[in-house]
């Protein structure tokens, strides 16, 4: 059986290497965030109904990389309450489609990446405030909460974060 394991959190927290230098670890795959696509390519202004095919395209992104996973292992860079938190923080709202996903999907670990790493300018990024950052943070952490799915926080250095991952993923297979 497939066993997905989710890293999510703010922005510039460090999600993508972790995800890649778990996927390279664990000899699998992993699943890129596809609104980094859809905005390098669609441009950085975006409304409410763009966040749902954002979700979406993650989603079919999702399950054409699964069928392709070794190990039984698949990291995957942003879900659905990813997608929930974005809808709600810039739009006080979140489409309903989102929120059937998060109940159908079946996960079974997830990462919550602190926003203790410095932030990184790129293009794409939004919050280089830490007050929007750790309101994020706080908002993807009730969401944790509130699901059954096991979950940690990893914080600390790229490297820390990564020991810490690879020790809760090894506990987990």
């Amino acid at each position: 059986m497939l066993k997905r394991i989710v890293i999510l959190g703010p922005e510039s927290t460090g999600k993508t290497t972790l995800s890649s230098e778990l996927a390279r670890r664990y000899r699998t795959e992993w699943v890129p965030e596809y609104a980094r696509e859809h905005l390098l390519t669609h441009g950085t202004t975006y409304t409410y109904d763009d966040l749902l095919l954002i979700a979406q395209k993650q989603l079919e992104q999702e399950d054409r990389i699964a069928a392709g996973a070794k190990n039984n292992l698949l990291f995957v860079d942003t879900d659905m309450h990813v997608m929930k938190v974005w809808c709600e923080f810039v739009f006080n709202a979140c489409h309903q489609w989102i929120i059937d996903r998060i109940v159908e999907r079946e996960y079974h670990f997830y990462l919550l990446c602190n926003t203790d790493l410095p932030w990184t300018k790129d293009e794409l990024r939004e919050y280089p405030d830490l007050e929007s950052r750790q309101k994020l943070f706080r908002m993807y952490k009730e969401n944790m909460i509130e699901q059954q799915t096991p979950w940690i926080e990893v914080g600390g250095t790229d490297q820390e974060r990564l020991r810490t991952a690879i020790a809760a993923v090894d506990a987990m297979i």
